[in-house]
C-alpha cells in the first residue's frame, strides 16, 4: 500500500505539478485546495504527510493543522510550504506542530527525498 499524502495547495499550477510528481513517486495523493477542503478531507480519511501551504485564500494553512489536530485526524508529519523565509514564519509552523518548513519553490528532488523518509 502506497503511502497517502494529502496536498493542500491552492494554486492549480503548483498542486497539478506536486500531484503528478508524487504520484509519479508512487505516493496516493490527495489535493485541497482550501483549508476548509483541507479538513473536511483530512477529518474522513488518515494521511502519512501533509504538505501545507500556510497562504489560503480561507484561512492561515496552520488552522488545518490544528482543526485535524483537534479531531485525532492529524497527519503522522506535516511539513508547511511557504514562499516566506523569514524566522517568524519558521518558528510559528514549527510551533503549529509542523516536522519543518520548506520554501517554494520546492526542488523536486529534495520534496520527493522529505516524502519518502517521513513514510519509511
Amino acid at each position: 500500500m502506497s503511502a497517502r499524502v494529502l496536498l493542500v495547495e491552492d494554486s492549480p499550477m503548483i498542486s497539478g505539478a506536486l500531484q503528478l510528481l508524487l504520484e509519479s513517486g508512487g505516493f496516493d495523493v490527495v489535493l485541497a485546495t482550501s483549508s476548509a477542503d483541507a479538513v473536511e478531507i483530512g477529518s474522513r480519511q488518515r494521511f502519512d504527510v501533509m504538505l501545507l501551504d500556510i497562504t489560503l485564500p480561507d484561512a492561515d494553512g496552520l488552522t488545518v493543522l490544528h482543526e485535524l489536530s483537534q479531531r485525532g485526524m492529524k497527519p503522522l508529519t506535516t511539513y508547511a510550504m511557504t514562499g516566506h523565509s523569514d524566522q517568524e514564519t519558521r518558528d510559528r509552523c514549527i510551533a503549529a506542530g509542523c516536522e519543518d518548513v520548506l520554501l517554494k519553490p520546492v526542488p523536486v528532488q529534495q520534496l520527493l527525498r522529505i516524502v519518502s523518509e517521513a513514510v519509511a
